[in-house]
């Protein structure tokens, strides 16, 4: 019986365990999509360690990717390092010490729903995306 017990809370155990897998997954998916959508008629550039980003109501933060700067016709992309530590529910919130956002500024996540402290959020370089001139106009 006992060892019944075990084999049910051990099954049980592995499909949670799936489940969340796959919900993570799927987040990112849709994160990946929606940067997919922005990005539409862009096309990548070299990467850079600093962006001048005066305005940071053009931020977006794109669970389980990164953070999206729009500068019009320049969109940057700076991925997390660990994408799987910045969900929905975080809230960055970035030390500068200048106009430029630079990707070794600090970067604490706190939950939106709470002032506690989530995590700390490292980002790759900023890659710019240039919006392609398709020729009509």
């Amino acid at each position: 019986m006992m060892k019944k017990i075990l084999a049910s809370v051990a099954a049980a155990a592995v499909m949670v365990g799936a489940g969340t897998a796959a919900q993570a997954e799927t987040r990112q998916e849709r994160s990946e999509a929606r940067l997919a959508e922005m990005l539409e008629g862009y096309q990548a550039g070299e990467p850079v360690n600093c962006i001048n980003a005066i305005r940071s109501n053009r931020l977006t933060v794109l669970p389980h990717v990164g953070l999206v700067y729009d500068a019009g016709d320049t969109i940057y992309v700076a991925r997390a390092t660990n994408p799987n530590m910045l969900d929905s529910d975080d809230v960055p919130v970035i030390e500068r010490y200048s106009s430029q956002l630079c990707r070794n500024d600090v970067m604490r996540t706190f939950d939106r729903y709470s002032p506690s402290f989530s995590g700390a959020l490292f980002l790759e370089n900023f890659v710019p995306y240039h919006k392609v001139d398709n020729g009509e106009g």
